[in-house]
This record gives structure tokens, sequence and C-alpha cells, in this order.
């Protein structure tokens, strides 16, 4: 894992995905997570072709969420799976060697399966109330993140690239890396606001 920031997309239309897609890409982002709940299945097709070419043309990596399917019938980079979303070795098996597969966790024994399943980065969450997931688990805070890492760091063990999400706002971010997590994955905070990737850039390094 290279990138320290995630974008995770945002919209209720396929115009209105697709242009903050396109503006997070023009503003440096250099990952972007497709996800894009109730969606009308061709719509979605649709929006996961066209941002898979603006990817390739920014050079960023193209994840869509949930969709094992639909990431493999566009030549996605990978796919994101919540934890009721299927089975991490089923997706491996279906997407092939050289994919990324990054999975959802908002416990420690989450991360722990996470672990296990072989996912490729974790994100773990959500940090603080957010609006834009339905069913919203218990909120970590700091502390949260703190404990989690310091599990693993103090058993040596080696980890996936964790990755903060949920709620985060731009002054959050310096104390969330004190933490341990390796970076951060955002969706309100460049929609509304796709100026300040490179700040957030900066920060994260």
């Amino acid at each position: 894992m290279k990138t320290k920031l995630q974008y995770i997309s945002q919209g209720s239309s396929l115009p209105e995905q697709e242009s903050n897609i396109l503006r997070a890409l023009q503003a440096g982002v250099d990952w972007v997570q497709v996800r894009w709940k109730q969606a009308p299945e061709q719509d979605l097709l649709q929006l996961c072709l066209n941002v898979k070419r603006y990817c390739v043309a920014y050079n960023a990596v193209c994840i869509i969420n949930d969709h094992v399917l639909l990431a493999k019938e566009i030549s996605a980079d990978g796919v994101h799976l919540g934890l009721e979303d299927g089975a991490v070795a089923d997706a491996r098996r279906l997407l092939g060697p050289g994919k990324i597969i990054g999975g959802t966790a908002n416990t420690l024994q989450d991360v722990q399966q996470r672990i296990a399943e072989q996912c490729d980065y974790i994100g773990l969450g959500p940090f603080a109330f957010t609006t834009t997931k339905d069913k919203l688990s218990p909120v970590l805070g700091l502390d949260g993140y703190r404990d989690v890492c310091r599990y693993f760091s103090e058993r040596q063990e080696i980890i996936p690239p964790v990755y903060a999400i949920g709620g985060i706002g731009l002054e959050d971010i310096p104390a969330l890396m004190q933490t341990g997590i390796y970076g951060i994955a955002v969706s309100g905070l460049i929609t509304r606001c796709p100026e300040l990737v490179s700040h957030i850039k900066t920060i994260l390094q």
C-alpha cells in the first residue's frame, strides 16, 4: 500500500457521483473507492466503467465497494468488502492474483478476522459519527485506534495497513496518525472540499 489517503465516493445520482470523483482526481487523489448504495444496476455499471477510465488517466487505484463480479467485469484494481459482503477467499479466487482486497472492521476481533482472511488493507471505523453510512457501528474515537494498534504492536505482529474511516475532519488527522494507523479513508471531507487533498496528503506524511 503506497497511498495513505483513500477517497470513498459520494452522490445520489450518476452525474453527481461522477462529478465528485472527477473533482477528487483532479485535486490529486490517487485512490478511489466507488461506493454507491441502492444504485440502479445499469447506472452503477456505467459509473464504474467511467471511473476505471478516469483512474487510468490519472494513474489512480480504482476499488469497487461490495460488488466483486462488477470489479471483475470492469477489471478494477480491487474490491472492498463489508463484514457481511461475502468471503475474502471467494473474492480472491474470482478476481485472481494481483488484485487488492480490502475489508471493513469495527472491533479488535474484526481486525483479527481480517488478518486471518489475508485482507490487503483494513478500513477500521467509524472514528466518529457519520451520515454517509446506515446502521452505524459504535464509534471508536482516538482511544479505539490506539488500543487496536497497541495490541498488535505489543505482540510484534505484522498487520495489513489500517485506515481510519468515518466522520474524519481535517482537525482530526494529526491525532489519528499518532495512534499507529497507516492512513485515512474519507468521503465527505473531500467531496465538500477537494481543494484540501494536497494539504491532507502533507499532514499524512
